[in-house]
């Protein structure tokens, strides 16, 4: 099977509300509060380290039943220029993309050096969704680094 580094859309960052271990690398989150900055649409985000998906991206990722992750609630908020920018438009429901799988091995992983990476089944439904701002990279194994 093929795996794949991907660097989602960044859309905003951890807001005031995250409750944070800053003296392990990479941070370890107790409570989540991602706040938009922007979005540009893809049902996949993320601020490091942590990953966002949109509800309807949630919902297939748990009826496939894939590896490797846990979904846990997120508190989104909206920064000012994202309120005046987005004047009456709404954000869909995101839920909190865990990461708890081995790289290679699983349907999502970290690498060593803390990418994700996702399997051929993951890329697959995420083709059907929307991901145009992603950046995505097949690990081949002479550069792989998990």
């Amino acid at each position: 099977m093929s795996f794949f580094y991907i660097e989602p859309e960044v859309s905003g960052g951890l807001g005031p509300k995250t409750i944070m271990d800053t003296s392990a690398h990479p941070p370890v989150i107790d409570k989540l509060n991602y706040e938009f900055e922007s979005w540009l649409g893809d049902d996949i985000i993320e601020s490091f380290p942590c990953y966002l998906v949109t509800e309807k991206l949630a919902k297939q990722l748990l009826l496939n039943n894939f590896s490797g992750f846990l979904l846990d609630h997120v508190l989104v908020s909206t920064s000012e220029d994202f309120t005046e920018l987005n004047e009456g438009e709404s954000l869909p429901k995101f839920y909190w993309l865990k990461i708890k799988g081995i790289a290679m091995e699983d349907d999502f992983g970290l690498s060593a050096d803390f990418r994700l990476v996702i399997s051929q089944n993951i890329l697959n439904i995420l083709n059907l969704n929307r991901i145009c701002n992603a950046d995505i990279e097949i690990v081949t194994i002479g550069n792989e680094s998990v």
